[in-house]
């Protein structure tokens, strides 16, 4: 979907750590390739646009907007035109443009359209789903978003290169040349800049929004940005962060001796056996539940982990007691694990005596075990719980009200990402890129220190597996940056997953605090 999974990360890796050589420099003599010759042509990219005018009622307050569907080009240096990327724009009517803010919004992936945060949380129009179950097929609900962000910023959702109806001029380069971490941000500084030109923008306070993938994004964006382009931001709101892969829970085996990201991962473990009831003394109240399992992960899991093959089997046996208490495993089955479970194992194992299997990005889910003998979870329940109805909710609204799209395929995932994205990341002032999981924390620290006015935002769902957020608490705790600028930074957390807004009650509180971050940070006030 729109998250990382671990058969197209190692995938991804190997492709990097593989050795590139060049071909044979061909004969003099020999004739063209007949199938090079046959190759199709570059196409030749046109901006498209269909304007509607809609309006949105937002916690009872009345908005009336102008709404853009279309594509900005992104050219080569050359100033070929290489790339088609779609958007959907909401401009509030009346509003005074260059006090207006604007946020740019997107989802993460790598390659994933932006029809989850448009359909699921900021757009006009929100599809209706079952709070923690699998929602029914067609016809899906939907309806008046009475959380749009529209009540506080103009809103502009951006398809990545190749995802939605973004299309590339070269079918074969294309991907070739956007796809990796920092060819994509550079696709999205120019798009920005484009965008700010079209619609007379530059003056008007400017924020990222980026989700998941997007929050990898927002840090080498924002860099890249205030530092390369001269385009301060006000505020930063990253959703489900991940700044460091190397601390995702799905991947440490690729890093063994390195224990943190199962330190890291422990509270939302807890947090999940606690929603399903899998604990003996399951505790009333979640939040200080959650405060004694940081402590536990931070002290005694932390040394006991550190203790290797060292480690007592009396005091290891004691250790899987204690985690079997907070995350309602089997004792026996903790310790086979010598202590170390990965996301897949857990949400296979924690329902299992049910059939069950947990759901990844929100781990409130449960569906069907697909082979009850399988070491890990075959699928994510909660993907399958509500895909179809924001893939079915955004293909009618676009072609039916936004008026765009309606000979063309929209493409949830950019074809070919995978293995194809390069990892790889050049971090500021390194000399070059670093192949494998890319670390953006010096990024977003380098643009809070460049701008020491630049304000961050944190959000996190206590039930998101893929993303957990005490790694996201941990890196944003471990920026290098000076302790003046720690005041920048502000945290909320909802009891919700990775997709916080697909829990009603978080929707609302994501909304009033963004919401409130932009009108305190915009430098103009509530408009």
């Amino acid at each position: 979907m729109k998250t990382l999974c671990t058969a197209v990360i190692v995938t991804a890796l190997s492709a990097l750590a593989a050795p590139s050589f060049a071909e044979d420099a061909p004969a003099k003599d020999a004739k063209p390739d007949a199938a090079k010759q046959d190759q199709p042509k570059p196409e030749k990219l046109v901006a498209k646009q269909s304007e509607t005018d809609g309006a949105v009622t937002v916690e009872g307050k009345h908005i009336d907007y102008k709404a853009v569907a279309g594509t900005l080009i992104l050219d080569d240096k050359k100033g070929v035109g290489t790339a088609s990327i779609f958007y959907a724009a909401y401009f509030k009517k009346g509003a005074d443009a260059s006090k207006r803010p604007v946020t740019f919004i997107y989802n993460g992936g790598p390659g994933s359209a932006t029809v989850w945060l448009h359909m699921g949380a900021f757009g006009p129009k929100r599809v209706v789903t079952d709070d923690d179950q699998h929602t029914a097929p067609a016809p899906y609900g939907l309806i008046n978003n009475d959380y749009s962000l529209l009540d506080a910023s103009d809103l502009v959702f951006i398809d990545a290169p190749g995802a939605g109806f973004s299309t590339f001029a070269d079918k074969e380069k294309g991907p070739k040349d956007y796809f990796g971490v920092d060819p994509d941000a550079e696709a999205f500084a120019q798009f920005i800049g484009k965008f700010l030109s079209k619609y007379g923008r530059w003056n008007s306070p400017k924020y990222l929004f980026g989700e998941s993938y997007g929050t990898t994004r927002s840090a080498v964006l924002a860099n890249l940005l205030q530092s390369e382009k001269a385009i301060d931001l006000n505020g930063v709101i990253l959703l489900s962060q991940v700044l460091n892969m190397a601390m995702l829970i799905d991947f440490p085996q690729i890093n063994p001796g390195v224990d943190l990201s199962y330190q890291l991962v422990l509270p939302t473990y807890a947090a999940t056996a606690w929603y399903h009831k899998k604990l003996s003394n399951r505790p009333a109240e979640l939040k200080p539940f959650l405060a004694e399992v940081e402590q536990f992960a931070m002290g005694e899991y932390a040394q006991a982990l550190a203790a290797g093959t060292a480690l007592d089997p009396a005091r290891k046996r004691a250790i899987a007691e204690k985690l079997h208490s907070y995350i309602g495993l089997p004792v026996d089955y903790i310790e086979r694990a010598d202590l170390r479970i990965n996301g897949g194992e857990f949400e296979h194992t924690l329902q299992i005596d049910e059939g069950l299997t947990t759901g990844r990005l929100d781990s409130r889910f449960s569906g069907p075990t697909m082979d009850a003998l399988e070491q890990g979870a075959a699928y994510d329940p909660q993907s399958a719980a509500i895909s179809s109805a924001y893939v079915a909710g955004f293909n009618d609204y676009v072609r039916k009200q936004l008026k765009f799209g309606q000979d063309d395929t929209y493409h949830l995932f950019a074809e070919g990402t995978f293995p194809g994205w390069k990892f790889e990341h050049k971090q500021p002032g390194a000399p070059f890129p670093v192949p494998g999981f890319p670390n953006v924390i010096p990024d977003l620290a380098a643009a809070m220190k460049y701008n020491p006015r630049l304000n961050v935002m944190l959000n996190s769902g206590y039930f998101d597996l893929a993303t957990p957020f005490f790694t996201a608490d941990y890196e944003m705790r471990h920026l290098p940056i000076p302790q003046s600028l720690v005041k920048n930074i502000e945290t909320h957390y909802y009891e919700s997953g990775h997709m916080v807004y697909a829990h009603l009650q978080s929707l609302k509180e994501l909304h009033d605090n963004v919401a409130n971050f932009i009108n305190k940070t915009d430098n103009i006030g509530p408009q």
